[in-house]
C-alpha cells in the first residue's frame, strides 16, 4: 500500500522545457555554437544542470568554456518562470493528495531554483520545506537513492511504502535503487525514448496527472 508520494519536478509537476531550452540555447549562441531544438534540449534534462550543459555543447560539437555552468545558471535564473507552468490537473491532484498522505519533491535542480518555481507557481503550499530536496545539497543526485531514502526517513516510512513519480529513466532508477515503487509520467518531456518494455506490472505509466489518483 502506498503511504508516501515523492514527485520529480521538471517534466512531472511543471513543464519547464521551453525556459530550459531557451536558456541553454542563449548560452550556446553566445559561445558561437549551434543551437538545439526544444525537444532535443528536453531529452537532455534530468541529471542536473552540469550534465545538461555538457550535453548541449556536445550536441553542437563545441567545447564548453570553463564557466559554462555558471553562465547557464545565471541565464536560467533570470527566466526561471517566464514560460514554466504546472501541468494541467497538477494543482488539483496535489490538493487531493495532501489531505490523504505526505507528499514531497525530489529533483536534481538546485534547491533555490526549485523553491522559486514552487513559490512562483503556487505549489509550495503543498510541500513542507523539509520535504523538498534539490540536487545541490550534501546528498548525491538521482539516480542515487540517498535523497529518496532521506525523505522516507523524515516521514517515518519505509521505502517500500513510497511511490516515486517522475517522467524519466533517472526517476525510475532512483525508485528501484531505493526499494520504492515507480510511476512514470508519459506526459513529461523526459519520457521520450523511455524503455517501457523494461517496466514491470508494478510500475504504472500515467498519461495525465489525474490518472495518479486512480492508482491509489
Amino acid at each position: 500500500m502506498i503511504k508516501f508520494i515523492v514527485f520529480d519536478l521538471d517534466g512531472t509537476l511543471v513543464d519547464s522545457r521551453r525556459d530550459l531550452a531557451e536558456s541553454a540555447n542563449a548560452l550556446l549562441a553566445a559561445c558561437g555554437c549551434p543551437t538545439q531544438s526544444e525537444t532535443a534540449i528536453g531529452r537532455m534534462v534530468g541529471d542536473g544542470a552540469a550534465t545538461l550543459v555538457a550535453r548541449a555543447f556536445a550536441a553542437g560539437g563545441c567545447p564548453a568554456p570553463p564557466d559554462a555552468l555558471a553562465r547557464f545558471l545565471a541565464i536560467y535564473e533570470a527566466r526561471l518562470l517566464q514560460c514554466t507552468r504546472p501541468y494541467p490537473e497538477v494543482e488539483e491532484v496535489l490538493g487531493a493528495l495532501e489531505s490523504r498522505l505526505p507528499i514531497a519533491v525530489l529533483t536534481n535542480k538546485p534547491l533555490a531554483s526549485t523553491r522559486r518555481i514552487l513559490d512562483g507557481l503556487g505549489l509550495a503550499r503543498f510541500f513542507p520545506p523539509d520535504l523538498v530536496l534539490g540536487g545541490d545539497g550534501p546528498l548525491p543526485r538521482k539516480p542515487d537513492p540517498a535523497g529518496l531514502r532521506v525523505l522516507c526517513e523524515r516521514v517515518g516510512m519505509a521505502p517500500g511504502a513510497a511511490l516515486m513519480v517522475g517522467d524519466s529513466v533517472v526517476d525510475w532508477r532512483t525508485a528501484r535503487a531505493a526499494g520504492a515503487r515507480a510511476c512514470l509520467a508519459s506526459y513529461g518531456f523526459g519520457f521520450d525514448g523511455f524503455p517501457t518494455d523494461d517496466l514491470t506490472p508494478e510500475e504504472p505509466v500515467i498519461a495525465t496527472p489525474a490518472a495518479l489518483l486512480r492508482l491509489l
